[in-house]
């Protein structure tokens, strides 16, 4: 039987942790889930119940550090990876597209912390350009990192919803990026190696207004 791929592909199969018995699909977890549906389950539970904390803890004047990024992860993670907050030590790819290497992580969340997180937060603009500007560079220049072994994606999204929040918009709905959308995502996210974020601010721009009129405002 052919094996299915992981979601990832990895440099170093003994520090990717796989979960024996999850075929590959499943990242070794303190609860010892097998399955990849189970486990999208319980990290969507768990996404839901961090984010209502994170929305207490953070609020319309911080300034968002690393630190901070990394007690995100933690606290959305730490019931399910021991590695939960920790910067991946291992070097991950997807449809052949290479994130930031391993190594060069401590220091490139450093310049994240400094250059995008320092100039777009507190993301408490008025202007709706502004704001997709904000959202869209801080959320693809998160991602090009990639800082953790699992859930960047999702965590960046989570910063963006809070960094919506400090800008006076409800929550913000993703619902639609999938099929066409999914692709035109990723594509932003590459454009961003050359600092094009435009593609992004439409995503970005399209969310906000979907959101808007989801929730009649």
């Amino acid at each position: 039987m052919k094996r299915k791929k992981s979601r990832y592909n990895t440099s170093n199969m003994i520090d990717a942790q796989i979960e024996p018995g999850s075929g590959g699909r499943v990242l070794k977890n303190l609860l010892g889930i097998k399955r990849k549906r189970e486990m999208d389950q319980v990290e969507g539970r768990e996404q839901r119940r961090a984010l209502d904390e994170l929305i207490r803890i953070y609020d319309r004047d911080h300034r968002f550090t690393a630190a901070d990024i990394r007690q995100i992860h933690q606290l959305w993670l730490g019931n399910v990876y021991e590695w939960a907050g920790e910067y991946r030590q291992v070097n991950v790819s997807k449809n052949g597209f290479m994130f930031a290497a391993a190594e060069h992580i401590p220091q490139l969340m450093i310049e994240f912390e400094h250059g995008p997180l320092r100039e777009h937060t507190p993301c408490n603009f008025v202007d709706r350009e502004l704001i997709a500007r904000s959202l869209a560079v801080v959320h693809v220049e998160l991602v090009l990192i990639h800082p953790f072994r699992e859930g960047n994606g999702r965590l960046a999204r989570m910063l963006s919803i809070l960094m919506g929040l400090q800008a006076g918009l409800p929550l913000l709905d993703f619902g639609n990026i999938k099929g066409k959308k999914k692709k035109e995502y990723f594509a932003a996210v590459q454009a961003g190696m050359d600092r094009n974020y435009a593609p992004m601010e439409k995503i970005f721009s399209d969310v906000i207004d979907r959101t808007l009129r989801i929730r009649g405002r």
